[in-house]
């Protein structure tokens, strides 16, 4: 073996390291085993100075090698090489077969094919195919409404762009792809796309891989009666996955707009998704109750973000998994008639934003964890529901758990932050604006509330025997603040200490009888003091008021702070 050869080998090998394991299936407590991706470095520079030259023009077809088997408008491709197609077929169809080793690649220039009876581009056997939109150009895919299948126990093919072996879709050329049948493109084994500008138009599904779905990098506009995107093979953990690296997203879809048996994980994305026809224009009060899971990005094993800019309006959940979600450094907008972000497992978010305009409940999980970032959640019931599933009063073991970032929320008929076990909050600010009804309120938990650090404040109408506050066994101070009428949403409510510095200054988005604030300027013995009314030049957010100055109101009452919950009443 010479050094050339010995370098050539190790370059491959380190190279299959790097992308062996993209189908490591996700969840913030577990790890399964590496899934080999068929992916090498050539697949993206390979080139071939044996190109056969195949011209289509209109119902027949000619090439420069006997290795395309002709028969009117139908070549079939024999032998592994590089294809350069051109040209429109009205009614024919390009077929993949070949049993030697080596893969195929398919260079597409202008290509239009149009089959009324099958897949324009039908791939039964090949080691890999890789299909290349050539520079500068468009491509045309279109089939019928009905096919006559190869294989009519499978029902094969079923998609007009159809791969019974590993499928590689990239080039900066134009894919534009008509499925009248079913499916779009579809892959029975793995699927992976880099670059390009694909556009599907489906009854079924928009695109499949079975195993995996990746996508490196490229612009999507998908339209899907089924799913948008899907990786659908739930008898292995380690496949059945969606990776992206990087892409923008137009996906409007019946079905799930985003949906994986195994795991989702996105590097970066800039995803517009409207899925099941959206949210709707009517109020979300008790949840989705279509039979089609119409879910924003739905995965069984995990669903892990980390960037991008995320547009999703769905009738069902925005985000939903069966285990582990972890939301960093993206800014998501959510709009839905179901929960905003559901997890089973566990659901963590450290960075970024997310705004949720519209939904039943915001975040559902047995174990919440908000560390950074800011969440604004505007819901209908629960905005933050830490439960393991079953309603109850007593502790279940669930836990909320704030370390950081800020929380702004609007419950209108659910509880502001509701655990079926215990909240704990050691830094951030968390904003409560409470519901309008009882006996819903604020803060509604059945193990403790134990409170380190942080700003928190929670207002509501409700003025019953089930408001709570933070925890005695807290260790940073509390206040209960009852009012005998309501203070309304037009006016500020401020308390200062004995210095008179600032404390708090809040105006509710409704009426309030009462409040629950915590902070670390409240100290054992400290006297401060209460106004309504007034004005303040500082910053407005999410009901708080943050620097400026507060010109004083109606003085309310004066107390001293006598344990970690002091409670107060005028």
């Amino acid at each position: 073996m010479t050094r050339k050869d010995l370098i050539l080998i190790l370059t491959v090998f380190f190279f299959m390291a790097s992308v062996a394991g993209c189908g490591k299936t996700y969840a913030p407590e577990e790890e399964e085993d590496e899934q080999e991706v068929n992916e090498d470095q050539d697949d993206y520079t390979g080139t071939d100075s044996d190109t056969v030259f195949i011209v289509l023009s209109g119902t027949s077809i000619t090439a420069t090698y006997d290795v395309v088997s002709i028969s009117g408008s139908k070549a079939t491709i024999t032998r592994a090489g590089t294809y350069s197609v051109s040209g429109t077929l009205t009614n024919g169809q390009l077929i993949v077969n070949t049993t030697d080793e080596g893969d195929v690649r398919l260079i597409l220039n202008d290509v239009n094919i149009t089959c009324s009876s099958s897949a324009p581009i039908n791939i039964r056997d090949s080691e890999k195919t890789i299909i290349v939109l050539a520079d500068n150009t468009t491509n045309y895919l279109t089939d019928g409404s009905s096919y006559t299948y190869d294989d009519a126990t499978e029902e094969e093919p079923n998609a007009a762009v159809f791969s019974k072996s590993d499928l590689t879709i990239f080039g900066t050329g134009a894919l534009n792809v008509k499925a009248n049948f079913n499916d779009g493109i579809s892959g029975k084994d793995g699927v992976i796309i880099k670059g390009g500008s694909i556009s599907v138009n489906a009854v079924d599904d928009g695109i499949r891989g079975k195993d995996y779905l990746i996508i490196r990098e490229g612009d999507f506009t998908i339209n899907a009666g089924g799913k948008g995107m899907k990786s659908d093979n739930d008898n292995d953990t380690s496949v059945g996955y969606i990776q992206i690296d990087t892409g923008h997203f137009i996906i409007t879809s019946g079905s799930d707009a985003v949906a994986a048996a195994s795991t989702v994980t996105i590097t970066y994305a800039e995803m517009t998704l409207t899925a099941g026809g959206g949210s709707g224009t009517s109020s979300t009060t008790s949840g989705y109750t279509g039979s089609v899971s119409a879910k924003g990005i739905k995965a069984a094993s995990g669903i892990e973000i980390n960037g991008g800019i995320f547009g999703i309006n769905s009738a069902d959940d925005g985000i939903h998994t069966e285990a582990g979600a972890l939301l960093n450094e993206a800014e998501i907008n959510i709009s839905t008639m179901d929960d905003a972000v559901h997890a089973e497992g566990s659901l963590t978010f450290n960075s970024g934003s997310l705004s949720v305009t519209k939904c039943y409940e915001g975040f559902e999980s047995q174990s919440i964890a908000v560390t950074g970032g800011y969440v604004n959640i505007a819901s209908t019931d629960d905005a933050f529901n830490a439960t393991k599933g079953a309603g109850t009063e007593a502790n279940d073991g669930s836990l909320l758990s704030i370390t950081g970032g800020t929380i702004a929320v609007n419950a209108t008929k659910g509880d502001g932050l509701d655990s079926n076990g215990s909240i704990s909050m050691s830094g951030g600010t968390v904003i409560v604006h409470g519901p309008s009804s009882q006996p819903e309120v604020a803060f509604d938990y059945n193990g403790t509330f134990n409170i380190s650090g942080g700003l928190l404040v929670g207002v509501g109408p409700n003025s019953g025997s089930m408001i709570q506050a933070t925890s005695a066994t807290s260790s940073q101070y509390a206040v209960k603040i009852t009012s005998s009428t309501a203070f309304s949403s037009s006016t500020l409510f401020h308390i200062q200490d004995a210095s008179g510095n600032d404390i708090l200054t809040f105006k509710p988005y409704r009426s309030a009888y009462y409040m629950i604030f915590s902070s670390p300027q409240l100290i054992s013995n400290g006297t401060y003091t209460i106004y309504t009314g007034g004005s303040s030049t500082g910053t407005y957010s999410d009901g708080l008021y943050t620097g400026g100055s507060y010109t004083p109101g109606t003085l309310k009452k004066s107390f001293t702070i006598s344990g970690k919950v002091t409670t107060v009443s005028f």
